[in-house]
Protein backbone atom coordinates (compact mmCIF):
# COMPACT_ATOMS: atom_id res chain seq x y z
CA UNK A 1 0.00 0.00 0.00
CA UNK A 2 1.79 3.53 -0.78
CA UNK A 3 1.57 6.27 1.03
CA UNK A 4 -1.78 7.52 -1.06
CA UNK A 5 -3.72 5.19 -0.17
CA UNK A 6 -3.84 5.32 3.81
CA UNK A 7 -4.93 8.42 6.12
CA UNK A 8 -1.67 10.74 6.83
CA UNK A 9 -2.71 13.28 9.43
CA UNK A 10 -1.91 16.48 8.17
CA UNK A 11 -0.31 18.24 10.72
CA UNK A 12 2.76 15.99 9.85
CA UNK A 13 1.97 15.59 5.43
CA UNK A 14 0.38 19.13 5.43
CA UNK A 15 1.43 21.68 7.79
CA UNK A 16 4.28 20.81 11.04
CA UNK A 17 7.99 21.97 10.47
CA UNK A 18 10.97 19.74 10.45
CA UNK A 19 11.99 19.95 13.83
CA UNK A 20 9.37 19.65 15.40
CA UNK A 21 7.79 16.49 13.08
CA UNK A 22 11.17 14.91 13.91
CA UNK A 23 10.90 15.41 17.58
CA UNK A 24 7.93 13.23 17.76
CA UNK A 25 8.86 10.84 15.12
CA UNK A 26 9.88 6.73 15.90
CA UNK A 27 13.16 7.50 15.78
CA UNK A 28 13.51 10.41 17.90
CA UNK A 29 11.83 8.25 20.49
CA UNK A 30 13.76 5.10 20.14
CA UNK A 31 16.68 6.49 19.81
CA UNK A 32 16.16 8.16 23.12
CA UNK A 33 15.11 5.32 24.39
CA UNK A 34 18.74 3.41 23.54
CA UNK A 35 20.14 6.73 25.05
CA UNK A 36 18.12 6.03 28.40
CA UNK A 37 19.61 2.44 28.13
CA UNK A 38 22.94 3.48 27.85
CA UNK A 39 22.96 6.46 30.60
CA UNK A 40 21.49 3.63 33.35
CA UNK A 41 24.68 1.00 32.43
CA UNK A 42 27.12 3.52 32.66
CA UNK A 43 25.34 5.16 35.83
CA UNK A 44 25.28 1.35 37.53
CA UNK A 45 28.98 0.35 36.10
CA UNK A 46 30.04 3.88 37.80
CA UNK A 47 27.91 2.83 41.27
CA UNK A 48 29.93 -0.83 41.19
CA UNK A 49 27.65 -3.30 39.38
CA UNK A 50 28.77 -6.03 36.98
CA UNK A 51 28.64 -3.76 33.83
CA UNK A 52 31.85 -3.44 31.69
CA UNK A 53 33.31 -1.13 29.52
CA UNK A 54 33.04 -3.02 26.41
CA UNK A 55 29.18 -3.56 27.29
CA UNK A 56 28.79 0.19 27.33
CA UNK A 57 30.88 0.78 24.36
CA UNK A 58 28.62 -1.88 21.97
CA UNK A 59 25.39 0.32 23.07
CA UNK A 60 27.07 3.24 22.28
CA UNK A 61 28.02 1.98 18.83
CA UNK A 62 24.66 1.31 18.26
CA UNK A 63 22.55 3.82 19.66
CA UNK A 64 21.21 5.08 16.43
CA UNK A 65 21.08 1.94 13.88
CA UNK A 66 17.22 0.40 14.93
CA UNK A 67 16.21 -2.36 12.74
CA UNK A 68 12.46 -1.14 12.84
CA UNK A 69 11.42 -4.12 10.70
CA UNK A 70 12.29 -6.19 13.71
CA UNK A 71 11.18 -3.89 16.39
CA UNK A 72 7.67 -4.72 14.57
CA UNK A 73 8.17 -8.22 14.42
CA UNK A 74 9.51 -8.49 18.14
CA UNK A 75 6.05 -6.51 19.05
CA UNK A 76 3.52 -8.43 17.00
CA UNK A 77 4.96 -11.49 18.90
CA UNK A 78 5.25 -9.72 22.38
CA UNK A 79 2.38 -7.36 22.11
CA UNK A 80 4.59 -5.24 24.30
CA UNK A 81 6.89 -1.79 22.75
CA UNK A 82 9.31 -1.68 24.94
CA UNK A 83 10.36 -5.14 25.36
CA UNK A 84 10.27 -5.49 21.66
CA UNK A 85 12.69 -2.76 21.46
CA UNK A 86 15.03 -4.50 24.31
CA UNK A 87 15.31 -7.62 22.30
CA UNK A 88 15.88 -5.67 19.42
CA UNK A 89 18.97 -4.19 20.75
CA UNK A 90 20.20 -6.94 22.45
CA UNK A 91 20.02 -8.15 18.93
CA UNK A 92 22.85 -6.00 17.70
CA UNK A 93 24.23 -5.84 21.42
CA UNK A 94 25.07 -9.46 22.21
CA UNK A 95 27.36 -8.66 24.72
CA UNK A 96 25.67 -5.99 26.45
CA UNK A 97 22.41 -7.89 25.68
CA UNK A 98 22.66 -9.30 29.85
CA UNK A 99 22.23 -5.99 31.11
CA UNK A 100 20.24 -3.98 28.68
CA UNK A 101 17.32 -2.49 31.11
CA UNK A 102 18.42 -4.20 34.28
CA UNK A 103 16.70 -3.11 37.02
CA UNK A 104 14.03 -0.19 35.16
CA UNK A 105 10.68 -1.19 34.22
CA UNK A 106 8.82 0.11 31.17
CA UNK A 107 7.98 3.74 32.39
CA UNK A 108 11.67 3.83 32.84
CA UNK A 109 12.03 4.37 28.96
CA UNK A 110 8.32 5.58 27.98
CA UNK A 111 8.04 8.58 30.63
CA UNK A 112 11.33 9.41 30.78
CA UNK A 113 11.25 9.87 26.86
CA UNK A 114 8.28 11.72 27.12
CA UNK A 115 9.75 14.30 29.43
CA UNK A 116 12.49 15.11 27.06
CA UNK A 117 10.06 15.33 24.00
CA UNK A 118 8.05 17.57 26.04
CA UNK A 119 11.57 19.66 26.82
CA UNK A 120 12.61 19.90 23.17
CA UNK A 121 8.88 20.46 21.70
CA UNK A 122 9.14 23.70 23.79
CA UNK A 123 12.80 24.25 23.28
CA UNK A 124 11.45 24.58 19.49
CA UNK A 125 8.22 26.49 20.02
CA UNK A 126 10.05 29.17 22.29
CA UNK A 127 12.85 30.79 19.74
CA UNK A 128 9.55 30.84 16.65
CA UNK A 129 7.14 32.53 19.94
CA UNK A 130 9.72 35.09 20.32
CA UNK A 131 10.27 36.02 16.77
CA UNK A 132 6.28 36.69 16.50
CA UNK A 133 6.49 38.79 19.21
CA UNK A 134 9.36 40.68 17.86
CA UNK A 135 7.71 41.15 14.58
CA UNK A 136 4.47 42.62 15.86
CA UNK A 137 6.65 44.96 18.46
CA UNK A 138 8.39 46.43 15.34
CA UNK A 139 4.66 46.83 13.81
CA UNK A 140 3.21 48.32 16.75
CA UNK A 141 6.51 50.39 16.76
CA UNK A 142 6.14 51.43 13.62
CA UNK A 143 2.43 52.20 13.57
CA UNK A 144 2.26 53.86 17.24
CA UNK A 145 0.83 56.65 16.59
CA UNK A 146 -1.71 56.24 13.51
CA UNK A 147 -5.07 56.99 14.45
CA UNK A 148 -7.87 54.22 14.23
CA UNK A 149 -10.98 53.50 14.79
CA UNK A 150 -11.35 51.51 17.72
CA UNK A 151 -14.61 49.14 18.59
CA UNK A 152 -16.25 47.78 21.46
CA UNK A 153 -19.34 45.18 20.92
CA UNK A 154 -17.73 45.36 17.09
CA UNK A 155 -19.02 49.28 17.65
CA UNK A 156 -17.53 51.88 15.93
CA UNK A 157 -15.63 53.56 19.83
CA UNK A 158 -13.47 56.32 20.66
CA UNK A 159 -10.01 56.52 18.72
CA UNK A 160 -7.40 54.30 19.74
CA UNK A 161 -4.27 54.07 17.21
CA UNK A 162 -2.83 50.74 14.89
CA UNK A 163 -0.22 50.08 17.61
CA UNK A 164 -1.52 49.97 20.69
CA UNK A 165 -4.26 47.40 19.28
CA UNK A 166 -1.11 45.64 18.32
CA UNK A 167 0.03 45.93 22.04
CA UNK A 168 -3.16 44.31 23.09
CA UNK A 169 -2.06 41.28 21.19
CA UNK A 170 1.39 41.57 22.54
CA UNK A 171 0.23 41.26 26.19
CA UNK A 172 -1.36 37.95 25.56
CA UNK A 173 1.73 36.62 23.44
CA UNK A 174 3.74 37.94 26.94
CA UNK A 175 1.95 36.09 28.91
CA UNK A 176 2.37 32.98 27.05
CA UNK A 177 6.21 33.30 26.76
CA UNK A 178 6.11 33.71 30.68
CA UNK A 179 3.96 30.70 31.17
CA UNK A 180 5.97 28.61 28.42
CA UNK A 181 8.90 29.17 29.97
CA UNK A 182 8.07 28.33 33.02
CA UNK A 183 6.24 25.19 32.03
CA UNK A 184 9.66 24.43 30.64
CA UNK A 185 11.84 25.42 33.48
CA UNK A 186 9.21 23.05 35.75
CA UNK A 187 9.68 19.67 34.05
CA UNK A 188 11.57 17.39 35.66
CA UNK A 189 13.00 14.11 34.74
CA UNK A 190 10.63 10.97 35.92
CA UNK A 191 14.19 9.52 36.95
CA UNK A 192 15.10 5.62 38.10
CA UNK A 193 11.95 4.81 40.52
CA UNK A 194 10.97 1.18 39.44
CA UNK A 195 7.52 -0.26 38.83
CA UNK A 196 5.25 1.24 41.41
CA UNK A 197 8.28 4.25 42.29
CA UNK A 198 9.21 2.72 45.34
CA UNK A 199 13.11 1.84 43.98
CA UNK A 200 12.82 -1.44 45.01
CA UNK A 201 14.65 -3.14 42.66
CA UNK A 202 17.54 -1.00 42.42
CA UNK A 203 17.89 -0.93 46.32
CA UNK A 204 17.87 -5.00 45.51
CA UNK A 205 20.85 -4.50 42.93
CA UNK A 206 22.67 -2.06 45.40
CA UNK A 207 22.25 -4.66 48.46
CA UNK A 208 20.36 -1.81 50.39
CA UNK A 209 22.60 0.55 49.88
CA UNK A 210 19.86 3.96 49.75
CA UNK A 211 22.76 6.41 49.18
CA UNK A 212 23.48 4.03 45.68
CA UNK A 213 20.24 3.90 45.01
CA UNK A 214 19.74 8.17 44.78
CA UNK A 215 22.96 8.66 43.23
CA UNK A 216 21.86 6.54 40.73
CA UNK A 217 18.53 8.63 40.12
CA UNK A 218 20.65 11.55 40.11
CA UNK A 219 23.43 10.71 37.72
CA UNK A 220 20.77 9.61 34.64
CA UNK A 221 18.83 12.41 35.62
CA UNK A 222 22.35 14.48 35.04
CA UNK A 223 23.04 12.43 31.82
CA UNK A 224 19.58 13.16 30.45
CA UNK A 225 19.97 17.18 30.92
CA UNK A 226 17.85 17.83 33.83
CA UNK A 227 18.28 19.48 36.97
CA UNK A 228 15.73 17.50 38.95
CA UNK A 229 13.71 14.45 39.25
CA UNK A 230 10.17 14.06 40.62
CA UNK A 231 10.85 13.02 44.08
CA UNK A 232 8.02 10.82 43.93
CA UNK A 233 5.98 9.06 41.39
CA UNK A 234 3.91 5.99 40.55
CA UNK A 235 4.68 3.93 37.89
CA UNK A 236 4.33 7.46 35.75
CA UNK A 237 5.49 10.45 36.28
CA UNK A 238 2.26 12.53 37.53
CA UNK A 239 -0.14 13.25 34.63
CA UNK A 240 -1.11 16.87 35.85
CA UNK A 241 2.67 17.73 34.14
CA UNK A 242 0.92 17.05 30.79
CA UNK A 243 -2.15 19.08 32.22
CA UNK A 244 0.39 21.75 32.72
CA UNK A 245 2.32 21.98 29.12
CA UNK A 246 -0.83 21.44 27.19
CA UNK A 247 -2.72 23.80 29.15
CA UNK A 248 -0.10 26.63 28.21
CA UNK A 249 0.09 25.71 24.66
CA UNK A 250 -4.18 25.51 24.93
CA UNK A 251 -4.28 29.55 26.03
CA UNK A 252 -1.51 30.28 23.50
CA UNK A 253 -4.20 28.52 20.73
CA UNK A 254 -7.03 31.36 22.58
CA UNK A 255 -4.38 33.96 22.49
CA UNK A 256 -4.08 33.36 18.54
CA UNK A 257 -7.02 32.77 17.43
CA UNK A 258 -8.25 36.22 19.07
CA UNK A 259 -5.26 37.82 17.01
CA UNK A 260 -5.80 36.20 13.65
CA UNK A 261 -9.63 36.33 14.61
CA UNK A 262 -9.23 40.24 14.76
CA UNK A 263 -7.44 40.28 11.72
CA UNK A 264 -10.09 38.97 9.62
CA UNK A 265 -12.29 41.54 10.99
CA UNK A 266 -9.97 44.18 9.83
CA UNK A 267 -9.08 43.06 6.53
CA UNK A 268 -13.05 42.90 6.09
CA UNK A 269 -13.05 46.51 6.75
CA UNK A 270 -10.14 46.78 4.38
CA UNK A 271 -7.89 48.56 6.77
CA UNK A 272 -5.40 45.71 7.74
CA UNK A 273 -5.08 42.69 5.59
CA UNK A 274 -2.53 39.40 5.88
CA UNK A 275 0.24 38.91 3.18
CA UNK A 276 -1.26 37.93 -0.07
CA UNK A 277 1.00 36.34 -2.72
CA UNK A 278 1.31 37.68 -6.13
CA UNK A 279 0.02 34.82 -7.64
CA UNK A 280 -2.19 33.50 -5.17
CA UNK A 281 -5.42 32.94 -5.80
CA UNK A 282 -8.27 34.04 -2.99
CA UNK A 283 -11.71 32.07 -4.68
CA UNK A 284 -12.05 29.54 -7.17
CA UNK A 285 -15.35 31.49 -8.41
CA UNK A 286 -14.62 35.24 -7.77
CA UNK A 287 -11.32 36.39 -8.58
CA UNK A 288 -11.51 39.35 -6.81
CA UNK A 289 -11.31 38.08 -3.59
CA UNK A 290 -8.55 38.36 -1.23
CA UNK A 291 -9.09 35.93 1.67
CA UNK A 292 -7.31 35.44 4.62
CA UNK A 293 -6.88 32.16 4.06
CA UNK A 294 -3.30 32.62 6.23
CA UNK A 295 -5.45 33.99 9.77
CA UNK A 296 -8.24 31.20 8.87
CA UNK A 297 -5.89 28.46 9.45
CA UNK A 298 -4.31 29.52 12.48
CA UNK A 299 -8.10 29.78 13.86
CA UNK A 300 -8.76 25.96 12.26
CA UNK A 301 -5.91 24.70 14.38
CA UNK A 302 -6.18 26.75 17.37
CA UNK A 303 -9.49 25.34 17.82
CA UNK A 304 -7.59 22.06 17.59
CA UNK A 305 -5.11 22.94 20.42
CA UNK A 306 -7.84 24.53 22.69
CA UNK A 307 -9.82 20.89 22.61
CA UNK A 308 -6.32 19.03 23.36
CA UNK A 309 -6.50 20.30 26.89
CA UNK A 310 -9.06 17.99 27.92
CA UNK A 311 -7.42 14.63 26.95
CA UNK A 312 -4.78 15.51 29.66
CA UNK A 313 -7.52 16.94 32.23
CA UNK A 314 -9.20 13.56 31.86
CA UNK A 315 -6.62 11.47 31.91
CA UNK A 316 -4.25 12.29 34.99
CA UNK A 317 -8.15 12.41 36.18
CA UNK A 318 -8.70 8.42 35.53
CA UNK A 319 -5.38 7.50 36.91
CA UNK A 320 -5.88 4.67 39.02
CA UNK A 321 -3.33 4.45 42.03
CA UNK A 322 0.19 3.96 41.04
CA UNK A 323 -1.45 3.88 37.21
CA UNK A 324 -3.83 2.26 34.55
CA UNK A 325 -2.71 2.26 31.16
CA UNK A 326 -5.86 3.62 29.49
CA UNK A 327 -3.52 6.68 29.31
CA UNK A 328 -0.90 5.04 26.96
CA UNK A 329 -3.09 5.30 23.66
CA UNK A 330 -4.56 9.08 24.57
CA UNK A 331 -1.32 10.72 25.37
CA UNK A 332 0.47 8.71 22.13
CA UNK A 333 -2.18 11.32 20.00
CA UNK A 334 -2.53 14.24 22.45
CA UNK A 335 1.08 15.41 23.30
CA UNK A 336 2.35 15.32 19.50
CA UNK A 337 -0.42 16.82 17.92
CA UNK A 338 -0.76 19.45 20.91
CA UNK A 339 3.07 20.30 20.42
CA UNK A 340 2.50 19.73 16.24
CA UNK A 341 -0.47 22.28 16.19
CA UNK A 342 1.24 24.61 18.64
CA UNK A 343 4.17 24.81 15.85
CA UNK A 344 2.43 25.26 12.98
CA UNK A 345 0.32 27.86 14.29
CA UNK A 346 3.14 29.59 15.29
CA UNK A 347 5.10 29.76 12.21
CA UNK A 348 1.97 30.83 9.99
CA UNK A 349 1.57 33.48 12.55
CA UNK A 350 5.23 34.23 12.09
CA UNK A 351 4.51 34.59 8.34
CA UNK A 352 1.78 37.04 9.19
CA UNK A 353 3.14 39.52 11.21
CA UNK A 354 6.01 39.77 9.01
CA UNK A 355 4.03 41.34 5.97
CA UNK A 356 0.86 42.62 7.44
CA UNK A 357 -0.46 45.04 5.15
CA UNK A 358 -2.00 48.52 6.56
CA UNK A 359 -4.21 51.07 4.52
CA UNK A 360 -3.74 54.09 6.35
CA UNK A 361 -6.32 56.14 3.43
CA UNK A 362 -8.76 53.65 4.36
CA UNK A 363 -8.59 53.45 8.16
CA UNK A 364 -8.61 57.87 7.51
CA UNK A 365 -11.96 57.47 5.67
CA UNK A 366 -13.40 55.28 8.61
CA UNK A 367 -12.35 58.01 10.82
CA UNK A 368 -14.14 60.79 8.79
CA UNK A 369 -16.82 58.87 8.88
CA UNK A 370 -17.63 58.73 12.46
CA UNK A 371 -15.26 61.35 14.08
CA UNK A 372 -18.23 63.82 13.81
CA UNK A 373 -20.00 61.95 16.01
CA UNK A 374 -17.57 61.56 18.42
CA UNK A 375 -16.13 64.85 18.79
CA UNK A 376 -19.44 66.01 19.58
CA UNK A 377 -18.35 66.57 23.31
CA UNK A 378 -14.95 68.85 22.37
CA UNK A 379 -16.98 71.20 19.91
CA UNK A 380 -19.73 71.17 22.79
CA UNK A 381 -16.26 72.48 25.43
CA UNK A 382 -15.17 74.31 22.90
CA UNK A 383 -18.60 76.87 22.45
CA UNK A 384 -18.47 76.94 26.35
CA UNK A 385 -15.14 78.33 26.34
CA UNK A 386 -16.20 80.77 23.89
CA UNK A 387 -19.00 82.27 26.42
CA UNK A 388 -22.07 79.34 24.93
CA UNK A 389 -24.30 77.86 27.45
CA UNK A 390 -23.40 74.23 27.52
CA UNK A 391 -27.17 73.18 27.74
CA UNK A 392 -28.38 75.50 24.83
CA UNK A 393 -24.94 74.24 22.74
CA UNK A 394 -25.83 70.08 24.04
CA UNK A 395 -29.45 70.60 22.38
CA UNK A 396 -28.66 72.36 19.31
CA UNK A 397 -25.59 69.32 18.72
CA UNK A 398 -28.31 67.07 19.68
CA UNK A 399 -30.72 67.93 16.85
CA UNK A 400 -28.20 68.06 13.96
CA UNK A 401 -26.72 64.79 15.07
CA UNK A 402 -29.69 63.10 14.47
CA UNK A 403 -30.55 65.00 11.44
CA UNK A 404 -27.46 63.78 9.94
CA UNK A 405 -27.66 59.96 11.57
CA UNK A 406 -30.62 59.96 9.09
CA UNK A 407 -29.04 60.93 6.44
CA UNK A 408 -26.43 57.90 6.84
CA UNK A 409 -29.16 55.42 7.86
CA UNK A 410 -32.25 56.10 6.06
CA UNK A 411 -31.01 58.02 2.64
CA UNK A 412 -27.79 55.45 2.66
CA UNK A 413 -25.16 59.38 2.57
CA UNK A 414 -22.01 60.49 4.26
CA UNK A 415 -21.90 61.86 7.53
CA UNK A 416 -22.62 65.28 7.02
CA UNK A 417 -22.80 66.50 11.03
CA UNK A 418 -19.97 68.93 10.24
CA UNK A 419 -21.25 70.53 7.12
CA UNK A 420 -24.52 71.08 9.46
CA UNK A 421 -22.27 72.67 12.22
CA UNK A 422 -21.14 75.22 10.02
CA UNK A 423 -23.88 76.26 8.29
CA UNK A 424 -25.26 76.99 11.85
CA UNK A 425 -24.82 80.73 12.95
CA UNK A 426 -24.70 79.49 16.80
CA UNK A 427 -21.32 78.12 16.12
CA UNK A 428 -20.10 80.76 14.31
CA UNK A 429 -17.22 81.62 17.56
CA UNK A 430 -15.77 78.57 17.07
CA UNK A 431 -15.48 77.65 13.03
CA UNK A 432 -11.98 78.84 13.04
CA UNK A 433 -10.96 75.94 15.41
CA UNK A 434 -12.73 73.27 13.87
CA UNK A 435 -9.56 71.97 12.07
CA UNK A 436 -8.13 71.35 15.57
CA UNK A 437 -10.87 70.61 17.33
CA UNK A 438 -11.20 67.44 14.69
CA UNK A 439 -7.72 66.44 14.30
CA UNK A 440 -7.78 62.88 15.27
CA UNK A 441 -4.71 62.85 17.22
CA UNK A 442 -6.14 64.27 19.19
CA UNK A 443 -8.93 61.89 20.29
CA UNK A 444 -5.90 58.66 20.82
CA UNK A 445 -4.61 60.14 24.38
CA UNK A 446 -1.75 58.65 25.21
CA UNK A 447 -1.52 55.84 22.91
CA UNK A 448 2.32 56.54 21.82
CA UNK A 449 3.06 56.86 24.81
CA UNK A 450 1.61 53.28 25.95
CA UNK A 451 3.03 51.53 23.01
CA UNK A 452 6.61 53.17 23.69
CA UNK A 453 7.13 52.18 27.47
CA UNK A 454 5.62 48.83 26.97
CA UNK A 455 7.69 47.69 24.30
CA UNK A 456 11.07 49.16 26.11
CA UNK A 457 9.77 48.13 29.67
CA UNK A 458 8.10 44.64 29.10
CA UNK A 459 8.56 43.38 25.37
CA UNK A 460 11.88 43.83 24.62
CA UNK A 461 13.42 42.39 27.69
CA UNK A 462 11.36 39.10 27.12
CA UNK A 463 13.54 38.95 24.00
CA UNK A 464 16.92 39.42 25.04
CA UNK A 465 17.34 35.05 25.18
CA UNK A 466 16.29 34.37 21.99
CA UNK A 467 18.82 37.16 20.08
CA UNK A 468 20.58 34.79 18.03
CA UNK A 469 17.20 32.83 16.83
CA UNK A 470 15.26 36.48 16.57
CA UNK A 471 16.46 37.27 12.50
CA UNK A 472 15.54 33.62 11.37
CA UNK A 473 12.75 33.33 8.40
CA UNK A 474 10.33 30.72 7.59
CA UNK A 475 9.19 29.45 4.62
CA UNK A 476 5.88 28.37 4.92
CA UNK A 477 3.83 26.10 3.07
CA UNK A 478 0.25 27.46 1.64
Amino acid sequence: MDEFSKYRSPLVSRYASKEMAYNFSDRKKFTTWRKLWIYLAKAEKALGLPVTDAQVTEMESHAEDIDFAMAAEEESKLRHDVMAHVHTFAHCCPTAAPIIHLGATSCYVGDNTDLILLRDGFDILLPKLARVIDRLSNFAEKYAGLPTLGFTHYQPAQLTTVGKRACLWLQDLAMDMRNLRRAREDLRFRGVKGTTGTQASFLQLFQGDHDKVEDLDRMVTEMAGFKKAYMVTGQTYSRKVDIDSLSHLASMGATIHKICTDIRLLANLKEVEEPFEKEQIGSSAMAYKRNPMRCERCCSLARHLIALLADPLQTASVQWLERTLDDSANRRISLPESFLTADIILSTLQNITEGLVVYPKVIERHIRHELPFMATENIIMAMVKAGGNRQDCHEKIRVLSQQAANVVKQEGGDNDLLARVQADPYFAPILGHLDNILDPKTFIGRAPQQVARFLSEEVRPLLEPYKAEIDVKIELEL
